[in-house]
């Protein structure tokens, strides 16, 4: 029971000093001392403090608190995103004969959208954090986009699966608009994510910012058609999930391979996902993959689901902890601002920069970007 003091303002709801949400499963290191800066986790960041290739050998960046939730998030998104995408182009170019495809993605539409938003309250520790997000509307924002496109998509797949059964009448328009609409829906949510993380200061996920977007798109193709490729279909569908699972799980290899080139501009960035925890998933993540496609050319669909969906689940966990790996390199962030990348668009480097001399504030150059 709560003891309530009346007259001197102490009368304070203790719920409000309740700690929740993401930021209260962060680690806290340990210190040296009464003021003293926060010990590194490891040799690797152990440094000098006379490093000038750093902040005393510090990490620059807060490392992202995200635990499991949110890579799960990003997984289960896509793989709504992507079958109601396809879901709603059968419906709309197919006969009757992927009927049961269209059915079979509403569902699975309409059970990620709801897991979807499970995720997301649960990473943020109660319900009126989500609802407070649609309090405004921000197209400029990736996350607060992304919450109207998945609350929007959520109510269309909704929809549409409760009706899937209705093939004439009223009920059966209503039941094809929605699934239409989440369709439509569906593109923007299997890839804002990668915008949202490339819109970051994290130097891996900045790094890669032009090829993680088309990445996760693709890889909710490949989750999408690797889920469908697990369920007993026709073989007019099967025939559809096939070549949807083909140009996914090739997307998927060719851009990953494209991110890595991008962010490996500045090697220091990419190392994350060379070595530990995050580049083994991302080994396994391409080798999944690679035999997905293999054994989907190869008829045999149930292996093909099984390797594409943990290889797609893997990728975004690779995705998610090589990024807070990026943050506790102190030196990332450095190298690849010394080198010119992530400003670039709009910074101008001046010639005197290019030769080596320093050149005060006041004369340095911007211009717009584009120009």
């Amino acid at each position: 029971m709560k003891r309530r003091v009346s007259g001197d303002g102490r009368n304070i709801d203790e719920s409000l000093g309740i700690h929740a949400g993401e930021g209260a499963l962060q680690d806290v290191r340990r210190t040296a001392g009464k003021g003293a800066q926060p010990v590194p986790g490891s040799a690797e960041r152990a440094e000098s403090t006379a490093d000038a290739d750093s902040y005393y050998g510090l990490p620059m960046l807060k490392e992202p608190v995200w635990k499991w939730p949110i890579p799960t998030y990003f997984y289960v998104g896509g793989l709504a995103g992507a079958s109601a995408a396809l879901g709603a182009a059968a419906g709309r170019f197919g006969g009757p004969e992927l009927r049961p495809l269209c059915e079979r993605t509403r569902m699975i539409a309409a059970g990620g959208a709801v897991a979807s938003a499970g995720l997301l309250i649960w990473d943020l520790g109660r319900p009126s954090r989500f609802l407070n997000m649609l309090r405004i509307f921000r197209p400029t924002s990736p996350m607060n986009l992304g919450t109207w496109i998945i609350s929007a998509f959520g109510g269309a797949a909704m929809v549409a699966a409760l009706l899937r059964r209705q093939h004439t009448g009223p009920l059966a328009a209503i039941g094809d608009a929605a699934a239409s609409a989440a369709g439509l829906l569906g593109v923007p949510l299997a890839g804002y994510t990668g915008v949202l993380l490339a819109n970051t200061s994290v130097p891996i996920w900045q790094g890669a910012r032009t090829t993680l977007p088309p990445l996760f798109m693709s890889s909710a193709v490949t989750s999408a058609a690797s889920a469908l490729e697990l369920c007993a279909l026709p073989e007019a569908a099967e025939r559809v999930v096939r070549r949807y699972a083909i140009a996914g799980k090739i997307a998927e290899i060719v851009l990953a391979t494209l991110l890595v080139r991008e962010a490996g501009a500045v090697p220091r960035v990419i190392r994350p996902l060379h070595e530990g925890v995050p580049g083994s998933l991302w080994k396994g993540a391409k080798l999944c993959v690679v035999a997905s496609l293999a054994a989907t050319l190869l008829g045999a669909r149930r292996a093909a689901g099984v390797f594409g969906t943990v290889g797609s689940w893997a990728l975004r966990f690779a995705i998610a902890k090589a990024g807070r790996a990026s943050t506790l390199d102190p030196r990332a962030t450095f190298d690849q601002q010394r080198a010119r990348l992530g400003a670039a668009e709009v910074v101008s480097p001046a010639p005197e920069l290019e030769q080596g001399v320093s050149v005060p504030a006041g004369k340095r150059e911007t211009v717009p970007a584009g120009a």
